[in-house]
């Protein structure tokens, strides 16, 4: 049987992923596309159920993304969200206008009867960001949610199991927004909650199997959570056919390229390459300060490393890369859909040539990767691992990059690390590391006065990494890796904490 499917159609909404990801907690697969999508190849899909997401424009402005009015009339539930809402409104013959109150952040909502909203209760809070407003629902429709400054918050017409609410249910701050998408998952949409991790384990090994064959498939492995779980599906399909090329630059953290090859020389059945290239690199960003020129360097010496050593493979057979879902979604922002660019995907010089691009993770989210990672078996270092920068530790230190210099910031960062294992704190925040500013002050140790470095601790809460709070680490906790840092860590007098929230700062320095 086949696997049902909810599109989330883009116009050009913040949260689209994050509707996808919704649906995909209720074992239901979603997958987006941009409002540019034909009539026909949606038709040709046979979803369980569509999603208009929202967006930034006014559904009366003729530049603004529409669509044609005939998917109403397609005999697929529909659920429009914020700007979703408006344009089903507004393609049905209602009215929608410039609100005389703008609804920003979190709203007291009035629900009324309606299958999207059994099991929640009269009232309740949910986020609101809109400008214009339904104004008169159209012809057919009934209201069935309304705020103090909006007459239509929420609408539907049940002869054409069509539903639109003004707020956006997706995020946390919309107290019952899971409970409204079940509703109209399995209550509206009727959906089996087929999507499930383990099935996906399953009939991707064997979809491998099959196209591989008895050929070789070449790995780039970069010790990210990606990239190893790709790696682990690979070798469960293909075992020694698969050979990883793994390239230690020098600018990880603290012993993690051995630990990098431990984990994977020990646990998987596969051919392990590691090329070790720290002197390398550190030689070509000798004298280079601005952070730019160091991205470009960093990521230009990696591929001439890492396509040097594939050009040393007997065979080579596919090319496996470790790209997800959001690494190939089409954005419905503007007129021209645009792919994502992404370390991920790699693009490789035209003298090598391969059978073909394999990418057994590109159905999935992160969070979904990781699932897939645990059952795997891999370690909880490496399914759990923090967002790492792609030029490392490159782009953690301010300045021109030394050998000291990363010798000095892989230790404080070890440090940091250890004292939020041992106080429970690793898991409750999103990333924490330390950054090493370039800037030296006067200390005193022992009797002695100092001129040393200064290391910067950064960590942050978020959910999507778009905006981003400070960590409340206690103090004792930050007094104690402040202490071990300047005792442990040698070129260190002095630490400080970040507590800089994002906006107006970014969660990483450069």
């Amino acid at each position: 049987m086949e696997t049902q499917k909810i599109l989330v159609l883009d116009f050009g909404g913040q949260y689209n992923q994050l509707i996808a990801r919704r649906v995909r907690d209720h074992r239901v697969y979603a997958e987006i596309l941009p409002y540019t999508t034909s009539l026909g190849k949606i038709r040709k899909a046979k979803y369980a159920g569509i999603i208009f997401t929202g967006g930034p424009n006014s559904v009366f402005d003729p530049e603004s993304p529409h669509y044609a009015k005939e998917i109403l009339d397609l005999g697929v539930p529909v659920l429009g969200i914020c700007y979703g809402c408006q344009l089903i409104a507004w393609m049905a013959g209602g009215k929608v206008k410039t609100a005389p109150v703008s609804e920003y952040g979190k709203v007291e909502f009035t629900a009324g009867e309606s299958p999207l909203f059994r099991n929640i209760p009269k009232s309740s809070v949910v986020w609101m960001s809109h400008t214009d407003y339904v104004a008169k629902a159209p012809a057919g429709y009934e209201v069935i949610g309304t705020t103090a400054d909006c007459p239509c918050a929420a609408m539907q017409n049940t002869q054409k199991n069509i539903y639109a609410v003004q707020f956006h249910p997706e995020v946390t701050h919309s107290q019952y927004g899971d409970q409204i998408l079940y509703n109209f998952l399995y209550e509206i949409c009727h959906c089996r909650g087929d999507w499930v991790m383990d099935n996906f384990i399953d009939t991707t090994v064997e979809k491998l199997r099959r196209q591989i064959g008895d050929k070789r498939v070449v790995l780039g492995l970069s010790g990210g959570v990606d990239s190893s779980v790709a790696a682990a599906l690979l070798s469960r399909a293909v075992g020694k056919q698969l050979t990883c090329v793994f390239v230690d630059q020098g600018l990880m953290r603290k012993d993690e390229g051995d630990y990098v090859e431990k984990t994977f020389t020990s646990m998987f059945d596969m051919n392990f390459v590691r090329v070790n290239c720290a002197e390398e690199f550190v030689s070509r960003l000798k004298g280079v300060k601005d952070p730019e020129r160091k991205r470009k360097i960093i990521g230009r010496e990696f591929y001439r490393v890492f396509w040097e050593e594939i050009r040393n493979q007997p065979e080579l057979g596919y090319f496996a890369q470790g790209t997800i879902y959001p690494d190939c979604i089409e954005s419905g922002k503007g007129d021209a859909a645009v792919i994502k660019t992404h370390h991920n995907r790699v693009k490789k010089p035209k003298d090598i040539k391969f059978l073909g691009i394999i990418e057994p993770l590109s159905e999935l989210f992160k969070d979904e990767v990781r699932r897939v990672g645990e059952r795997l078996g891999l370690p909880g270092e490496i399914v759990w691992r923090q967002p790492f920068p792609g030029p490392g530790l490159g782009v953690r230190i301010l300045g021109e990059v030394t050998a000291e210099k990363i010798k000095i910031l892989q230790d404080a960062d070890a440090v940091l690390r250890d004292e939020m294992a041992k106080n429970g704190y690793e898991k409750q925040m999103s990333q924490f590391f330390c950054v090493l500013p370039g800037v030296k002050t006067v200390g005193v140790m022992g009797d002695h006065r100092t001129y040393e470095y200064l290391v910067a601790v950064r960590a942050v809460t978020t959910d999507d990494f778009m905006t981003a709070d400070w960590a409340k680490i206690p103090y004792d906790i930050l007094a104690k890796v402040s202490n071990r840092i300047t005792n442990e860590c040698p070129h260190v007098n002095r630490v400080v904490y970040d507590i800089t929230s994002k906006p107006p700062g970014t969660v990483e320095w450069e």
